[in-house]
């Protein structure tokens, strides 16, 4: 069974996330981890030394009962989607969020993040500056961003940007086994510009290797890469867009220094991204 891991503060974004979360683990065959991480503030316990731990001890508590709190009310959102015989189980931690994140992807052999997102305006705010961006290139195992705009839908089309590398192909094989068991259809998307270095021949032998599966490949001339993404994603009515994590970052040769100009459109699909080694 899959363990899909979900960070939550308990917000609005989170609560919508929570909603993909369920019914990602419907499709995988899932259970679900959630987590609340909290950070502590720091104090000199010079100035109060004698209550400096009971200071600690009620700042604790009081997150411990906000979350006792806040999860009979997931746990009612899971019922009124009729998925409450999916397995959960609770995980309260101090510190970082990144570093309990990976934490519990070890402890806990966690196959999937799930985390919402505020999306904001423009491509860039999305991904960077946010909790969610940190944890995106911080983690080893796919993670699916929902931003709030993002209402769950029936998984229909799938999104996979790609530059046809032959190590993109494991990010595939695993978006293809999602996509078939959702009745979903792939699409495939290589945005070539004026210096790629893919040739006709390569895509010629992954639509062979791939050709009875339920997948469409579109290679498209542009310089403006993000701008027909998202072109794309409109004209394709893609649900979940699938984009690859490298070593140097994310979206590491896919995006250029000279592309950084914010597109002023809101981000209202999940993003599906995926870490290539």
């Amino acid at each position: 069974m899959k363990k899909i891991l979900f960070p939550t503060d308990f917000s609005t974004v989170a609560t919508n996330a929570f909603v993909h979360a369920l019914e990602f683990a419907k499709i995988v065959h899932g259970e679900l981890v959630l987590l609340h991480t909290f950070e502590l503030p720091i104090y000199d316990n010079q100035f109060f030394p004698e209550n400096y731990a009971v200071i600690y001890d009620s700042l604790e508590l009081a997150q411990f009962d906000m979350f006792k709190e806040e999860i009979p009310k997931l746990r009612a959102i899971a019922e009124e989607r009729h998925l409450d015989k999916i397995k959960m189980s609770h995980r309260l931690m101090d510190g970082d969020l990144l570093h309990n994140i990976k934490k519990c992807i070890k402890e806990d052999k966690i196959d999937f993040v799930i985390m919402g997102t505020s999306g904001a305006t423009g491509w860039d705010a999305f991904f960077m500056g946010t909790n969610t961006g940190s944890v995106i290139s911080g983690i080893d195992v796919p993670m699916l961003c929902v931003p709030i705009e993002a209402k769950f839908k029936k998984i229909e089309v799938i999104g996979f940007t790609t530059r046809f590398r032959t190590k993109d192909k494991k990010a595939l094989k695993m978006v293809l086994d999602i996509a078939k068991k959702t009745k979903a259809k792939v699409k495939c998307l290589y945005v070539k510009t004026s210096d790629s270095d893919v040739s006709k021949d390569t895509v010629a032998k992954w639509e062979e290797e791939f050709i009875n599966e339920p997948i469409e490949f579109f290679v498209i001339n542009s310089d403006e890469v993000k701008e027909t993404i998202l072109d794309f994603i409109m004209y394709k009515e893609v649900d979940v867009l699938t984009m690859l994590t490298y070593k140097r970052g994310f979206f590491e040769g896919i995006f250029k220094p000279s592309l950084t100009k914010k597109i002023a459109t809101n981000f209202d699909i999940p993003i599906l991204a995926i870490h290539i080694d």
